[in-house]
């Protein structure tokens, strides 16, 4: 489970910002929300099951995602891929910044131990890098790099660190690159159990587009051939309401594809396959007469095509409770059904999966479905930099207000301010 998730210095946003997961210590109108919306860790701690990030367009929303993307990507990357850093991209719009490395940091849990990861970075070298653990009350540090010096190891809890070092004492060779991550170099190894956890888990949380993309449809066909992700599919389609009764993957010949057909199904037909869904055929007297099958692809609608994608992502997080991110959630869905696989994570049900997602779906802006931590906010101040924060940190803000109201007027920032479209009408 994510606790924080920090980054700075990154495209649009200039100074850390933190997304937070940790409950805050409020009372909702809705009391049973301090309930069924978060975790209990312990007494003390308690984590959000949802976030909703919202945000006028070219606000940055899609950045706080993207910040989590590229930290993954050079975690996992950054030994097999000398470019990894090539995916940092820092805020230009200040001299400041523009020679100072990016920061990342995240704060998650693996059972009851508590972990802070970090590094800072820019597109050519890691500048430094950090792993503490929470075992107890009392956070303690298992090694701290700078440059591409360990200036310190933990040599009673983190002990494969220590046994890197001394295999690699007396090497002509680097220990590890100006490029590369030491918790990346420890999981390669034979011993870097530890590490191989962390990045597991760091690899594990899954992060997606609701504007969809060639390789979400692929997974979701793929999904078909598991009776259970299968059976899955299938209900959260027909709870969708959207009529369809079953699912197929048929092969046919490939030969002479046609043009005008979309990308995804131009990459089924030529593995000789093609997704097909049914419906119930009725007669006359609206009495079922079998069924009708249809080219899923071609055929069904953006919407329907978009839940299918979407469908095995939530299973997977659901199922094995990782965290799950999408960054347009509300892209050709109706507000009921975003309203619905909120519920589902804001439930009893859930005990472990986090779902947090931009949108700009007001309907989802209610103290019957959110508390106030499960809302945050992204805005450009007048320099161009994204500033990142939450609606409980906002004065004044009742826990019984009409929270899509008052955003709606501006009172909680982060929406455009519009111009005279009128004046679009003059052509001289």
């Amino acid at each position: 489970m994510i606790e924080e998730f920090s980054f700075g210095n990154f495209w649009s946003f200039k100074d850390i910002q933190t997304l937070n997961m940790t409950a805050a210590k409020i009372k909702s109108k809705n009391t049973e929300l301090d309930q069924i919306n978060i975790f209990s860790i312990n007494k003390d701690i308690h984590l959000l099951k949802a976030k909703a990030i919202y945000g006028a367009n070219a606000s940055g929303k899609s950045n706080v995602i993207k910040a989590l993307v590229t930290f993954i990507r050079i975690i996992k990357d950054s030994v097999k891929e000398e470019r990894a850093l090539d995916l940092i991209d820092s805020f230009q719009l200040s001299t400041e910044t523009e020679n100072k490395p990016t920061f990342f940091q995240l704060i998650f849990r693996i059972g009851k131990t508590r972990y802070r990861y970090g590094f800072e970075a820019d597109d050519k070298s890691i500048k430094s890098e950090w792993l503490f653990s929470t075992p107890n009350k009392r956070e303690q540090a298992l090694f701290i790099r700078e440059d591409k010096l360990i200036v310190d190891i933990n040599q009673t809890h983190f002990k494969e660190g220590v046994m890197y070092q001394k295999l690699f004492k007396n090497s002509k060779d680097p220990i590890f690159t100006e490029t590369s991550l030491f918790l990346t170099h420890l999981s390669s190894t034979g011993f870097g159990k530890l590490s191989k956890e962390i990045i597991k888990t760091i690899s594990a949380i899954s992060i997606i587009s609701g504007l969809g993309h060639r390789g979400m449809y692929g997974v979701a066909g793929d999904s078909l051939s598991d009776s259970i992700k299968k059976k899955f599919i299938l209900n959260f389609l027909k709870n969708a309401d959207i009529g369809i009764d079953d699912l197929d993957t048929v092969e046919i010949a490939n030969e002479n594809l046609p043009d005008n057909i979309e990308d995804e199904v131009k990459e089924d037909l030529k593995k000789g396959k093609i997704i097909v869904s049914s419906r119930t055929k009725f007669n006359a007297y609206l009495k079922s007469e079998g069924k009708s099958d249809f080219s899923f692809g071609m055929q069904e609608s953006e919407g329907t095509k978009k839940m299918f994608e979407l469908s095995p992502f939530i299973y997977r997080s659901l199922k094995e409770g990782t965290p799950l991110f999408i960054d347009e959630f509300d892209s050709r869905f109706h507000p009921l059904l975003t309203k619905k696989i909120v519920e589902l994570y804001n439930s009893t049900e859930n005990k472990k999966s986090q779902l947090i997602f931009t949108t700009h779906d007001t309907n989802l802006l209610s103290s019957d479905l959110l508390r106030r931590d499960q809302i945050d906010f992204v805005e450009k101040d007048k320099y161009g930099a994204s500033h990142l924060y939450t609606l409980v940190e906002i004065k004044g803000v009742r826990n019984d207000a009409s929270f899509e109201k008052d955003y709606i007027q501006g009172k909680y920032g982060a929406i455009p301010f519009l111009g005279d479209f009128a004046n679009l009408m003059t052509f001289e």
